[in-house]
């Protein structure tokens, strides 16, 4: 079925043929259409779902914890200073080895205020043992939360969907909301093979010694490191069945390329245009963007970038002290692989929602363009001072 609705809107009908079970909810701009929504599927009956009112964004966190434990597919949604105070519960859903999906709408980390978008929020939990998927357009933002919970389920590993503030949250696009039916045939019921029961008593996150602790981090990343063939092999199945398909990136023109732009999310939609005015001038560019962040797509970065002579990377973050964070991904992905490797630009573009327009991306590769290599790690684009 067809329908225009806004990416929030997305989120919560990716969970409703996705047969959540439970939701914990705790408003937050530009988040809070998303719980919203939700909320009126479970009162209206459509969604059969426990429905929770929390006091924190902590809280919702550690309530869907506890939901996942006891074997329901759960859901949660938060934004910037909400992700920020689920912090140490970020931390306990990986470690619990819990597959709960969170959507992010990526929103600036204040002080200054700001609501607008970019994707420090998401980036700040790089570490913690969540994968990320940074979506393009509405479509994927339905689609990455039914794949967010096939691939989470099968690696026991959460998912964070993020959407970018306004940009998607708040625009309306056509969006095509596949039957439920449909998605049962993708998304079986989940059932955990250990959970909390009466009838079975186990521990759970019980006192870790450094006899055994380190074994558990060994586990998790030996799932990060499965969860990469399967999220492409759930994404061809996702193509056979709904006719959409998603892999860790998206290519962009880039046979034949000698330059390759790199970036993610929305930006990417605004990208497309800038390579199709420069590649009508002669200039052999491509795009490649990142779809799935953790785990980290390595394999594709190297088999894009090897034998291109510059690569561009558009960071709507900063690491501060170091550069923006996809580009010193990037930079880290090549050390251990042979072959001739492109000069690598990092710009850093669109920090609080500020517009990174087909102009700006088409300046940051002309700029790229005149030099041999890049100065410095940081090259900002639009800083006014």
């Amino acid at each position: 079925m067809g329908k225009v609705i806004l990416g929030n809107h997305a989120v919560s009908y990716g969970v409703l043929v996705s047969r959540v079970q439970t939701i914990a909810a705790y408003p937050i701009t530009p988040q809070t259409l998303i719980v919203e929504r939700l909320s009126e599927m479970v009162a209206d009956g459509e969604l059969d779902a426990i429905f929770t009112k929390v006091e924190s964004e902590h809280s919702a966190l550690a309530s869907t914890i506890g939901s996942s434990s006891v074997g329901a597919r759960a859901f949660t949604a938060t934004s910037s200073q909400g992700l920020a105070l689920m912090h140490e519960m970020i931390h306990w859903t990986a470690g619990a080895r819990l597959p709960i999906v969170l959507a992010n709408v990526n929103r600036a980390m204040a002080p200054g205020w700001n609501i607008w978008t970019d994707q420090n929020d998401s980036l700040s939990c790089r570490d913690t043992g969540w994968m990320q998927v940074y979506c393009q357009n509405n479509q994927e933002v339905l689609d990455s939360i039914i794949m967010g919970y096939k691939v989470s389920e099968q690696v026991l590993l959460p998912t964070m969907v993020s959407l970018d503030a306004f940009v998607l949250s708040h625009t309306a696009e056509n969006v095509d909301i596949p039957d439920v039916k449909l998605v049962d045939k993708y998304l079986p019921p989940y059932k955990p093979e250990i959970k909390m029961d009466i009838d079975d008593p186990r521990s759970f996150g019980a006192l870790s010694s450094p006899d055994n602790y380190m074994e558990f981090r060994y586990k998790m990343q030996e799932a990060m490191d499965k969860a990469e063939d399967i999220i492409i092999k759930e994404g061809k199945e996702f193509e056979r069945i709904f006719g959409r398909k998603y892999g860790m990136v998206e290519e962009y023109r880039t046979e034949g390329a000698e330059i390759i732009l790199v970036v993610s999310a929305t930006i990417a939609s605004t990208a497309r245009a800038s390579i199709d005015s420069l590649r009508a001038k002669g200039i052999k560019i491509g795009l490649l963007r990142i779809r799935v962040f953790r785990p980290f797509p390595v394999k594709d970065i190297a088999r894009v970038l090897l034998n291109k002579k510059k690569a561009i990377v558009i960071d709507r973050n900063i690491s501060y002290g170091k550069s923006g964070i996809f580009f010193d991904e990037i930079k880290g992905a090549f050390y251990n692989i042979e072959g001739e490797k492109p000069k690598i630009f990092g710009y850093i573009a669109g920090l609080g929602g500020r517009d990174v327009t087909p102009e700006a991306i088409s300046d940051m590769v002309n700029d790229a363009m005149r030099k041999d290599k890049p100065e410095k790690d940081i090259i900002w684009s639009g800083v006014k001072l």
